[in-house]
C-alpha cells in the first residue's frame, strides 16, 4: 500500500485516517503513516490487516476521529435490553438495524458492507445512506450484540441507541394508495383509448356493436375505481355530514356519484357513451395529489421527546457491584454510575464524586454546572468530567424532564388541523354548488320534466371541484419540495399555511442564534504569547476534557510535552508542571488568588507561568452569520421575541436586534418558554418558535409553527413543524415570504378553478353538456391548475439564494 503521508502548505503533517492536522511530534506505524492519535492509528491497522485498504481510496479522509469510551455500550451485556433491539434472533443468527450517525461518505458505505471481512461472524450488512442507518445480520453466538457494537465504534462508527428504539416501528407508507393510484391509472389509460372514437367522430357515424361494447368494457373498468379507488373520498363525506361538517370531499364524492350514476345509465340504456374517462381521470388526477401531498421526508423525525435522548440502559450500583438494567426498571433510591459524557436518567442527588453537569439541552444554558456531594441532580443533565454515582430521588416517568412531557401540549395532535382555507372554501363552495343544481333542477321541472334530472347531474358533474381540490396539495407539495432543497424541511403541506399566517417570532439563543460547538478565542495581555509558552499550554490542555480546555487546545498551534504532577480542580482549573516549569490555567482566583472585576459576556481562563500571570484567554460564542441583518429584517415585519435559558451576559450585543427590551428575556426555564408561547398566542399572535433543544421541546410544540435549527438534520431534534439546517438560519426571512407567497398562487389558482366551473355550469344548467365539453374542459381544468402552480411555486423558489 503506498504511503498516505499528507502536508499542509505549512508542512504539517496530515493524519492517514481522519486528515486532521497531527501534532509535530505525531504518531508514526511502521510504514511512517501520520496518525492523530492511537485511535486512528488502530483503525488504519486494523483495515490494513483486513485487506480493506480501498476505504482510503474511495473518499480522501474517510475516517473520523476516534474517542474511545470504556463501558460505552456495556448495558447490551442485559439480555433483557438485546431482546427488545434485536428484529429477530434464534439463538445463532440475529438481525438489528443501528443508527450511525457518522455515516457521511461512499467509503462509509463501502466499509459497513464489507464488515463480514472485518468479523465472519457478520453475514451481511446494508446500509440505507439517507436514514443513517444499517441493517445487521449476525451469529450472535460467536458476537454479542455488544461487541458489534464495540466493533462499530473501534472503526470510527458507534451505533447510537436510545430509549425510542424500544417504540414499535412506525408504519410504513400507505400502501393502499400506491394500489389505489395504479387501478386508476389502469381504468384511465384503457378508457381513455377507448373512448377516442367519440372525440374524433359523429357518434351516428360509429358501429353500434362497437359503440355498445366500448361502453360495457368501460363501465366494467370503471367499477373498481368508483367502488374501490374513490371510496376514500365517499368515507370521507360520510363522516364529515355525521359530524355535521362540510369539507371539500363532500362536492367530490357528489361529483364521482352523479358521473357514475349517469355514465351507467346512459351507456346500459344506449342514450350515450358517458363519462366513464371523465371519471377515472379525475379519480387519478386527485389520488396523484393525494399521494404528492402525503410525501414527505420519511428520513427525518419531527415528532421526537425525551426518549430520543436518554439511553436504554444504565450502570446500577449494588454495594460495589455494578450491573446494566434496562431505564425504566430504575426505582427511587437506588444508585447508579454516571461516567462522563453519560446522561441522568432521572432527578436525584449526588453522593459521590464532582458533577460537573452540562444541562444545555434542557435547560439551555451553556456552561456546565457545578455540583458537589448532597447536591440535587436532574434528568437530562449530561456528566462531562469525573464518574459520579447518583442516589435517584424520583423515577425515570416522575423526573423534571419527564413531567414536561407529560403538559397538555405534547397530548395535542396538530396534525389533526384541517387546513382553515380549505375548510372555508370547501363549505362555501359545496352550499353554492348545491344550490345552483337545486335551481337549476327546479327550473327545468317547471320547463321540461324530462330535462330535470340531466340538468342536475350535469350540474354536479362539471362543478366536481377537481381543480379546487387539487390546488392545494400541488402548490404545497412542490413548495415542500422547493424549501427542502433550500435546507427546510416541513413536516406537512400544512405548516406552509400556518408559516403563511405568522406575526410573531420567538428565538431561543444557545445553539439557535449561536452555532453549536464554536467559540471565538482570543489572548488578551500586554505581550503575546511566545512559542515555548504556547507549547507548554496545550501540553497541559491537552490532558484535561473541560470545554474551555478542549477549544484552546484546538485553537494553540505547538508541541505536546510530557505533563507531571497534572491536577484538575473542577469549577476552578487545571495545573501541571511541563518541561520544568509550573503553568496554571483556570479561573481568576484560582490563578491570580483574587476576583478581577470588570467581566464581561464572554469567559475568561487565566493563564500564570511560574507565578507570573500571563493574561487571560477570552472564549466568546459565535454567532451565526449575518444574525444582526437577518434579525433586523424579521423585526421590520414580526413581533420579535428572545427567550434564553443563559444568563444576561449577551443582553446588551442583543438589544440592538430586538426592538423590545421587555421581550428579551434570559434564565428562562422550558416551562417559561411554553408559558410564553402561550400568553403571546392569547394576545392573538400567531408564533413561530425557533429553538434547538429539549429546553424549547414544549414551546415548539405549542407555538403555531415550530422549527428546529439542527446542524445534522438527522441526528436529535426537538419534536417540531419543520427543521431547518443551521447555516440557512439567515434565510429565514425569505423563507417565510416564500410561505406567503404561496398562499397567492393557492387564491390565484382558485380563481381558475372558479372560471372553469362557471363556464362548465353555464353549460350544464342550460342543458347543453356534451360529453365532448366534459372531456375537454374537466381534464383541462385540472392540468392548467397543475402545470400553474408547479411553474409558479418554482419561478418563487429560486428567489432563495
Amino acid at each position: 500500500m503506498k504511503s498516505l503521508q499528507k502536508k499542509t502548505a505549512s508542512d504539517t503533517l496530515m493524519c492517514t485516517h481522519c486528515g486532521d492536522p497531527c501534532n509535530t511530534s505525531p504518531i508514526v506505524d511502521a510504514e511512517e503513516h501520520p496518525f492523530c492519535c492511537e485511535g486512528c492509528k488502530t483503525v488504519y491497522e486494523i483495515l490494513h490487516a483486513s485487506g480493506l485498504d480501498d476505504y482510503y481510496v474511495l473518499e480522501k479522509n474517510p475516517g473520523r476521529k476516534q474517542s474511545q469510551q470504556e463501558h460505552r455500550y456495556a448495558y447490551l451485556d442485559n439480555r433483557e435490553i438485546v431482546e427488545k433491539l434485536l428484529h429477530f434472533h434464534d439463538g445463532h443468527m440475529a438481525n438489528i438495524t443501528l443508527f450511525l450517525p457518522q455515516i457521511h461518505c461512499s467509503s462509509c458505505i463501502w466499509l459497513l458492507e464489507n464488515l463480514h471481512r472485518l468479523n465472519p461472524a457478520i453475514y451481511r450488512c446494508e446500509v440505507d445512506f439517507v436514514k443513517k442507518e444499517a441493517f445487521i445480520t449476525f451469529d450472535e453466538s460467536a458476537l454479542p450484540l455488544r461487541q458489534l457494537a464495540d466493533l462499530l465504534a473501534t472503526i470510527g462508527y458507534p451505533p447510537r441507541i436510545t430509549l425510542d428504539q424500544e417504540k414499535p416501528e412506525k408504519p410504513k407508507q400507505d400502501r393502499g394508495l400506491l394500489y389505489r393510484i395504479g387501478v386508476a391509472a389502469f381504468a384511465f389509460g384503457n378508457i381513455m383509448l377507448l373512448s377516442f372514437p367519440e372525440y374524433l367522430h359523429n357518434p351516428v357515424e360509429i358501429d353500434g356493436h362497437f359503440r355498445s361494447a366500448f361502453g360495457l368494457i368501460s363501465l366494467a373498468l370503471s367499477l373498481p375505481v368508483a367502488f374501490y379507488a374513490a371510496s376514500g373520498y365517499f368515507a370521507s363525506a360520510l363522516t364529515a355530514l355525521r359530524s355535521k361538517t362540510i369539507n371539500i370531499d363532500i362536492p367530490i364524492a357528489l361529483g364521482i356519484a352523479a358521473l357514475f350514476m349517469r355514465s351507467t345509465y346512459e351507456i346500459l340504456a344506449g342514450t350515450g357513451p358517458g363519462y366513464m374517462d371523465s371519471l377515472t381521470g379525475l379519480v387519478f388526477f386527485l389520488l396523484i395529489g393525494k399521494w404528492y401531498q402525503s410525501y414527505t421526508y420519511r428520513a427525518l423525525a419531527f415528532d421526537r421527546d425525551y426518549t430520543s435522548y436518554f439511553p436504554i440502559g444504565v450502570t446500577l450500583l449494588n454495594g460495589s457491584a455494578e450491573t446494566q438494567v434496562p431505564i425504566h426498571q430504575l426505582k427511587a433510591g437506588q444508585r447508579v454510575r454516571i461516567r462522563h459524557q453519560e446522561l441522568i436518567p432521572a432527578d436525584g442527588t449526588l453522593v459521590e464524586g464532582d458533577g460537573q453537569i452540562d444541562y444545555s439541552f434542557v435547560t439551555g444554558e451553556s456552561d456546565p454546572t457545578p455540583k458537589h456531594t448532597g447536591d440535587p441532580v436532574y434528568a437530562g443533565g449530561k456528566q462531562t468530567g469525573e464518574a459520579i454515582t447518583v442516589e435517584l430521588t424520583k423515577a425515570v416517568s416522575q423526573s423534571y424532564l419527564t413531567r414536561l412531557w407529560n403538559q397538555e401540549v405534547f397530548r395535542k395532535n396538530k396534525d389533526q388541523e384541517l387546513s382553515q382555507t380549505v375548510q372555508k372554501v370547501s363549505y362555501y363552495f359545496t352550499i353554492g354548488i348545491l344550490s345552483i343544481a337545486l335551481i337549476t333542477g327546479i327550473t327545468w321541472w317547471l320547463l321540461d320534466p324530462s330535462k330535470a334530472w340531466h340538468a342536475i347531474t350535469a350540474v354536479l358533474i362539471i362543478a366536481c371541484p377537481c381543480a379546487l381540490a387539487l390546488t392545494l396539495p400541488f402548490t404545497f407539495g412542490n413548495a415542500l419540495r422547493v424549501l427542502g432543497r433550500k435546507g427546510l424541511y416541513l413536516k406537512n403541506a400544512q405548516t406552509i399555511e400556518k408559516m403563511a399566517h405568522l406575526d410573531a417570532v420567538v428565538f431561543d439563543k444557545t445553539g439557535t442564534l449561536t452555532m453549536g460547538g464554536n467559540a471565538t478565542l482570543t489572548f488578551e495581555s500586554d505581550t503575546p504569547l511566545d512559542t515555548e509558552e504556547t507549547s507548554l499550554i496545550r501540553s497541559l490542555t491537552h490532558h484535561s476534557g473541560h470545554p474551555h480546555s478542549r477549544i484552546i487546545y484546538q485553537s494553540l498551534k505547538g508541541n505536546i510535552q510530557p505533563v507531571e504532577e497534572y491536577t484538575e480542580l473542577p469549577f476552578k482549573g487545571i495545573s501541571g508542571a511541563v518541561n520544568g516549569m509550573r503553568v496554571r490555567l483556570g479561573s481568576d482566583v484560582f490563578v491570580t488568588h483574587q476576583t478581577i472585576p470588570g467581566h464581561d459576556q464572554a469567559a475568561r481562563v487565566y493563564i500564570s507561568i511560574n507565578g507570573n500571570v500571563r493574561g487571560y484567554f477570552r472564549i466568546a460564542r459565535r454567532y451565526r452569520d449575518q444574525m444582526n441583518e437577518t434579525l433586523n429584517i424579521l423585526s421590520s415585519q414580526y413581533d420579535l421575541s428572545l427567550l434564553s435559558g443563559d444568563d444576561d451576559a449577551d443582553r446588551q450585543q442583543l438589544s440592538a436586534c430586538f426592538p423590545n427590551k421587555n421581550q428579551l428575556l434570559f434564565r428562562q426555564s422550558p416551562m417559561d418558554k411554553l408559558q410564553y408561547v402561550q400568553k403571546k398566542q392569547e394576545a392573538g399572535h400567531h408564533v413561530l418558535m425557533v429553538g434547538d433543544g429539549l429546553n424549547d421541546a414544549g414551546a415548539l410544540k405549542q407555538a403555531d409553527v415550530g422549527l428546529a435549527i439542527s446542524e445534522d438534520v438527522y441526528s436529535f431534534s426537538p419534536s417540531c413543524d419543520a427543521i431547518l439546517e443551521g447555516r440557512q438560519l439567515h434565510q429565514l426571512p425569505r423563507m417565510l415570504q416564500y410561505a406567503r407567497r404561496c398562499m397567492r398562487i393557492t387564491y390565484a389558482s382558485f380563481g381558475l378553478s372558479f372560471t372553469y366551473n362557471i363556464i362548465g355550469i353555464s353549460y350544464a344548467a342550460t342543458g347543453h353538456l356534451t360529453p365532448l365539453i366534459a372531456a375537454i374542459l374537466m381534464p383541462l381544468s385540472s392540468v392548467t391548475i397543475v402545470a400553474f402552480t408547479t411553474a409558479a411555486t418554482f419561478l418563487l423558489g429560486r428567489r432563495i439564494r
